[in-house]
């Protein structure tokens, strides 16, 4: 498959008579063809708009006269964009649109959704861009003029508008714009409501010792809320919103209204930008009473993970980051990452078991389910030890986060059935995000290595040392030759995925490219829990029981606010928020040993 891979493998090798670089010439046949058979003019017309697009005096594209004023009434931030000249990508209808050689005759009319995964096998996925180690040396040949400098500190990433990358400026009042040109209309604000199952769960009280002891009830929600980093990365995503609603200085206070709004006791976050946990979030989240915890990513994103609780519910016993980036392994080679906390709730009047809580955010790559598989099994190998009790079995588990895998997904089922027969099954259908999913090399037989030192079962195997790796690889009669892997830990999601109403897909995350669920909380669902059946729970002391959450919504809802992000929601996910009820301990009765 081309797709424009011809022009990038030869981009540099031709100038203009400025001396700029182009990827191709007009006149290579290549060039010609491929762009008629798609519907587009001929190369030379094309060649001779985008050369007069880009100036080369300024390194950044600018718009022709003719097209300025039309493309300032359009809501989106694609006219603000400013990348490495080179000529758009004949196959990719949205870099044409960008460079504003053929805005004029297809504007973006709002929000367009798929039907949640990707309908064509030969359509562009929704990728997240990945800035190499290539890519952040070759941006300091960039110089800004000094009108146009970021604020010392800060980083620019090519592609997108300079305006969106404000670090910590004065914040704006929730649901206020920043000074614009233009009043953008305000959009409604999204629904959501509050779905009690508290009276399925009876609340009996325990007798101990001739004391009433009541259960422990606590909130929990995880939140992507979107890195300020990442979102100019991928300004393509966003070009249904208005752009005043993509600035942090509109972001931040609403983001810290909406977790403030919500009060939980414990939030998961992810893609938490590490200059604003430091110098903002963090503060902001340590005077509202919590203690917070946070685990950077590995390599160069600046965004990770975080889990904060309130200080007069949890104690701290125990904290543990998850780093996925494994040197000598190529199969995690990629630098994303989990933080598990071991938690133990206060209550002066019983006894509690501790609460074990793990936040992650796996990778992207729709391809690569392999990656995916490897990184929950070094998560869930972890949360196994941390939560192991005296007695062998584990203490409740909060397992939070983005999962970047769909409901029913195989990754999905994994985790709730706590086993996975992968016999057969291709890398691309692993987290179902692609409905034609590419990536059709069938998954090995293990996923992953011995020397990782993790079994099939998520559990970690006895140390090694370097001189036994070697015939750690050799095929042996145990779980490593069956196309299967399993856990221990019985978790159930907190969320069933469909709209009570409608039965239409619950949607966790919608931008300009899709609208699905890749967002969980998974917990250890205790006898008599409303979402497990009884055979699949544990005992009440040992387990969690769902006593509420808030609903989501689907896509006709998203529609209505014009997707994600918006006036009133700050991120391109939703939040997920839950309450559950914890069982005080039963004492134990000893036995005399004569």
């Amino acid at each position: 498959m081309i797709r424009g891979r011809y022009m990038r493998r030869h981009h540099g090798r031709h100038t203009n008579g400025n001396n700029v670089r182009l990827g191709v010439s007009p006149n290579h046949p290549m060039f010609g063809r491929y762009l008629s058979t798609v519907g587009f003019p001929p190369a030379q017309t094309v060649y001779y708009n985008w050369r007069h697009c880009y100036q080369p005096g300024h390194l950044r594209w600018t718009q022709p006269s003719h097209l300025q004023h039309r493309l300032s009434s359009f809501s989106t931030v694609r006219h603000l964009s400013s990348r490495t000249p080179r000529p758009p990508d004949p196959y990719s209808w949205s870099s044409w649109r960008q460079t504003g050689i053929m805005a004029h005759t297809q504007p973006r009319r709002g929000l367009q959704l798929s039907a949640g995964r990707m309908d064509h096998s030969n359509s562009e996925p929704p990728k997240k861009r990945k800035r190499s180690s290539d890519r952040r040396q070759a941006g300091k040949e960039y110089q800004y003029s000094p009108e146009r400098s970021p604020p010392k500190g800060s980083r620019i990433p090519k592609g997108s508008p300079q305006w969106l990358h404000n670090e910590t400026c004065t914040p704006v009042p929730p649901g206020k714009f920043p000074s614009s040109p233009k009043e953008y209309p305000s959009t409604p604000e999204l629904k959501r409501h509050w779905e009690d199952l508290s009276h399925l769960c009876t609340a009996v009280p325990y007798v101990n010792g001739g004391r009433q002891k009541w259960p422990f009830d606590f909130s929990v929600m995880s939140y992507n809320i979107l890195s300020q980093d990442l979102l100019c990365d991928n300004t393509y995503l966003y070009r249904h919103c208005h752009p005043p609603v993509l600035d942090w200085r509109h972001r931040y206070p609403n983001i810290i209204k909406e977790l403030e709004q919500h009060s939980a006791d414990i939030m998961c976050l992810q893609e938490v930008q590490e200059d604003h946990y430091t110098q903002q979030i963090k503060p902001s989240l340590e005077s509202l009473g919590y203690h917070c915890e946070y685990k950077r990513r590995t390599g160069l994103k600046p965004d990770g993970c975080a889990v904060v609780f309130r200080r007069e519910r949890f104690s701290l016993v125990s904290c543990h980051p998850v780093e996925y980036f494994q040197r000598g392994i190529p199969l995690l080679d990629r630098d994303n990452v989990g933080l598990i906390v071991l938690l133990q709730p206060i209550d002066p009047h019983c006894s509690l078991t501790n609460i074990c809580v793990a936040n992650t955010h796996l990778l992207y790559n729709p391809r690569r389910g392999d990656i995916k598989l490897a990184q929950l099994a070094m998560l869930l190998a972890e949360i196994s030890r941390v939560a192991q009790l005296a007695d062998s079995k584990v203490c409740p588990v909060l397992l939070c986060g983005d999962f970047n895998s769909v409901p029913w997904s195989p990754l999905y089922q994994f985790i709730r059935d706590s086993r996975l027969e992968y016999d057969g099954l291709t890398i691309g259908k692993v987290s179902g995000q692609e409905e034609n999913p590419r990536g059709q090399r069938i998954l090995s037989v293990p996923v992953w290595p011995r020397s990782l030192g993790i079994s099939q079962q998520c559990q970690y195997e006895s140390q090694t040392t370097d001189s036994d790796l070697r015939d750690l690889e050799q095929p042996k009669p145990d779980g490593f030759t069956k196309a299967s892997i399993e856990h221990c830990l019985n978790l159930t999601s907190a969320y069933s995925h469909y709209l009570k109403e409608s039965g239409q897909p619950e949607i966790t995350t919608c931008h300009s490219r899709t609208a699905i669920t890749v967002d969980y909380i998974f917990y250890s669902a205790a006898l008599g829990d409303v979402m497990v059946q009884a055979e699949c729970s544990v005992p009440p002391e040992k387990g969690l029981q769902l006593l509420g959450r808030l609903s989501l919504v689907g896509e006709d809802e998203l529609q209505k606010v014009n997707g994600l992000p918006n006036q009133h929601n700050s991120s391109d996910h939703l939040p997920l928020l839950t309450r559950f009820r914890l069982h005080p301990q039963t004492e134990q009765k000893h036995l005399r040993v004569s």
